[in-house]
């Protein structure tokens, strides 16, 4: 069941809707017919102070967890929105709150919350190794009083729309260290200064409006205090923050399955073929009710990631298991949705075409299906490593 107050939850949902709803569905879809960013809205969702949510009150957010956030960014997509545009903020946050030192949230976090700087970016990911993240190959050198960065990252989104990135990187070689998982080191590089002066930006054409790019590291120049924690923890670190990352995407895909759910069912109940609804056949109902059944089974683990992360529990079980849940009841109820709109469904007016695509994204990234599975084998049921 849900462990949080459902009157405090209910009062970020009716928040967050009356700020969408300033924000139609024709608004994101001509976002994405132009492939633009939502501007207006990133900057409406930072005013009313939902982007801060997470940040302690002394720093000038809400205080609040990860439950809260999930139920923000859920919300965004339930009303027809793409919370892909603004989720960077939310989870990348949870590294600095979480391991930065003093210094830095004092100097970052005032300046999140005002909204004067953003923070929606965090490399990771490698051409050449993909999720096998202990096999990176960017490195960070400490010369002096900097650290000399060299590499190269891909699928790395919003990188133009962020001020600030998350940027993991080798300090230590493979060779040299006792487990691969160690010698890796986290950094909060600042883009304004970066990017022309070491680091070099491409962007990646994709099916979704999801703003991502392929980056080049040569030579880029960051002071020794960018690192954020203990050199060589990064990878620990980082683990920390996808944990939060992927119980928040899996809100998003519970916020897209119920729009998915709310349009087919609204348009299977007006649409009249053979002189009747067609949600009175039952080959329409039953792929609807059953993504509905599914969408709620995934909830429930949502909120357990939630409780397990905001009590400082290891959430990894439950928040990679809520994200292949959701991820795939979203998707469906998107192909339920789309088959209920026959034809239309094609139709960019119905915003169905847009969604389909946008939902689809998360059975890929940002952890496919299959290593959750894996994942699960090897750490829960104890079955043998699978690679």
């Amino acid at each position: 069941m849900n462990p949080y107050d459902d009157e405090d939850l209910n009062a970020i949902r009716d928040g967050v809707r009356a700020l969408c709803a300033e924000f139609d569905e024709a608004y994101w879809r001509q976002i994405d017919e132009q492939k633009g960013f939502p501007e207006a809205f990133v900057k409406a969702l930072t005013d009313a102070g939902w982007l801060s949510a997470m940040i302690p009150a002394e720093y000038g957010g809400s205080g609040l967890g990860l439950a809260e956030a999930s139920v923000i960014l859920e919300e965004v997509n339930a009303c027809g929105g793409n919370s892909g545009t603004v989720h960077g903020q939310m989870y990348n946050m949870f590294t600095l709150l979480r391991h930065g030192s003093e210094a830095q949230k004092s100097h970052y976090l005032p300046k999140l919350a005002s909204g004067e700087l953003r923070l929606q970016s965090m490399a990771v990911t490698e051409p050449s190794t993909g999720t096998d993240t202990t096999k990176i190959k960017t490195t960070a050198v400490k010369q002096g009083d900097k650290y000399i960065i060299n590499g190269q990252k891909v699928w790395i989104s919003r990188v133009q729309h962020s001020d600030l990135m998350i940027l993991l990187a080798r300090t230590t070689p493979l060779a040299e260290v006792k487990k691969k998982s160690e010698g890796m080191s986290i950094f909060i590089v600042d883009l304004r200064e970066a990017i022309g002066k070491g680091l070099t930006v491409q962007p990646i054409a994709n099916m979704v409006n999801h703003e991502t790019n392929e980056l080049f590291f040569d030579n880029l120049e960051l002071p020794a205090d960018s690192l954020i924690g203990e050199e060589g923890k990064g990878f620990k670190y980082i683990l920390d923050g996808l944990n939060a990352e992927r119980t928040l995407i899996a809100a998003e895909c519970i916020g897209d399955g119920r729009w998915f759910i709310e349009k087919a069912s609204a348009y299977a109940r007006d649409r009249v073929v053979f002189g009747r609804p067609i949600g009175q056949n039952q080959g329409v109902q039953f792929p609807i009710a059953e993504a509905h059944i599914e969408i709620e089974a995934a909830d429930l683990m949502r909120w357990r990631a939630c409780e397990e992360y905001d009590n400082g529990k290891n959430a990894g079980a439950s928040a990679n298991m809520a994200k292949y849940l959701a991820a795939k009841a979203s998707w469906e109820a998107a192909n339920a949705c789309l088959q209920t709109h026959g034809g239309f469904g094609f139709a960019c007016e119905y915003d169905v075409e847009r969604k389909f695509r946008e939902t689809r994204l998360y059975q890929v990234a940002p952890i496919s299906t299959n290593l959750i599975l894996s994942y699960v084998a090897e750490h829960l049921l104890e079955l043998p490593r699978s690679f």
